[in-house]
């Protein structure tokens, strides 16, 4: 996040992530805070779309981190909303339903028809769905992707650890794909340590960074006994 609210508690009672919800997954809010120095495109674009993607963030009791976006890149801003304002919510894996009429042609929008058409596909070994732009606009039917726009996915992993060299192989896979469609697919693991990103897994490197609730740490295993927990 380029921009975030201070947290409307006190910061030694965020504590854990309400596990109702997990990071990427979409909320519609009935209602959202304001807080002090918010960047003034917020209630614009919580009026457009009453959506926000939780965020990986501790928090007190109450409260779950969210991150809200706007019409550019520019425009994200971290935040925290009410547990009682939730109404609803979507996972990345869920979004397999079409994009608006029209819009199927766009890059982003090919490239998760095509992964998703492909029944022998090494993906289909996963759960998986798209974040990003074109998981925003497949949930709250806004128009969000652009002919710009890369295609993010989250593959989820916490039960099934993967090899550098699978890893390799599924990375290899989506790069072919999105050289011959035209876009960029970036794709991160859900892991116990947090979000690691396949591109950096597949490298082999001896550490990788994970994005967990409790902070950005490097982990040689990112499945191993020391990463896991139920805030990541």
């Amino acid at each position: 996040m380029q921009i975030c609210a201070a947290p409307p508690f006190a910061i030694e009672h965020a504590l854990s992530c309400d596990v109702r919800w997990r990071p990427h997954d979409l909320l519609r809010l009935q209602r959202l805070e304001a807080f002090d120095d918010e960047p003034s495109w917020v209630r614009e674009a919580f009026g457009r779309a009453p959506y926000a993607v939780v965020r990986r963030a501790l928090a007190a009791n109450g409260f779950v981190a969210i991150g809200m976006r706007g019409i550019g890149r520019s425009e994200r801003y971290g935040t925290w909303a009410s547990s009682a304002d939730v109404v609803s919510a979507v996972s990345p894996e869920a979004l397999s339903r079409p994009p608006l009429t029209g819009r199927d042609a766009l890059p982003a929008f090919a490239a998760l028809a095509a992964l998703q058409n492909d029944a022998t596909g090494p993906l289909n070994a996963f759960v998986w769905g798209p974040t990003g732009s074109a998981g925003f606009e497949l949930a709250t039917h806004v128009p969000t992707v652009t002919a710009s726009s890369d295609l993010d996915l989250l593959i989820r992993t916490h039960d099934k650890p993967l090899t550098s060299d699978i890893a390799g192989e599924l990375l290899h896979y989506l790069q072919a794909l999105a050289q011959r469609i035209g876009v960029r697919v970036d794709a991160q693991l859900d892991t116990p340590a947090g979000g690691v990103a396949l591109a950096e897994w597949a490298a082999g490197k001896p550490r990788v960074l994970a994005r967990h609730a409790r902070g950005p740490q490097l982990v040689a295993d990112p499945w191993g006994s020391a990463s896991h927990g139920d805030d990541a």
